[in-house]
């Protein structure tokens, strides 16, 4: 065995170890922070943008100055809140 094959197992192995090691310690949280950030997005969202769906929130002025930071995420955002939701997807977070 080669040197560099060693050094390619450890460097293997310590990848592992790191990754086992944030699962156990941070990975709850960061899941919970993406989903909370999701969340927090939408809703942002919603206010900016809700009279695309009938919610006259905000003068338009400032919904068009906004519009070129939200637009590429504009479509994904409209349609999961024009999803229909049945009382299971609430469930699942049980």
């Amino acid at each position: 065995m080669k040197s560099s094959d060693l050094l390619i197992i450890l460097r293997h192995y310590c990848r592992t170890l790191r990754e086992v090691l944030y699962g156990f310690t941070a990975y709850e949280m960061d899941v919970s922070l993406r989903k909370e950030r999701g969340t927090l997005n939408h809703y942002f969202t919603l206010i900016i943008f809700g009279d695309l769906l009938g919610l006259p929130l905000l003068p338009p002025y400032y919904t068009l100055r906004l519009l070129p930071h939200i637009f590429p995420e504009l479509k994904a955002w409209k349609r999961s809140m024009l999803r229909e939701r049945d009382l299971m997807d609430r469930a699942t977070n049980l």
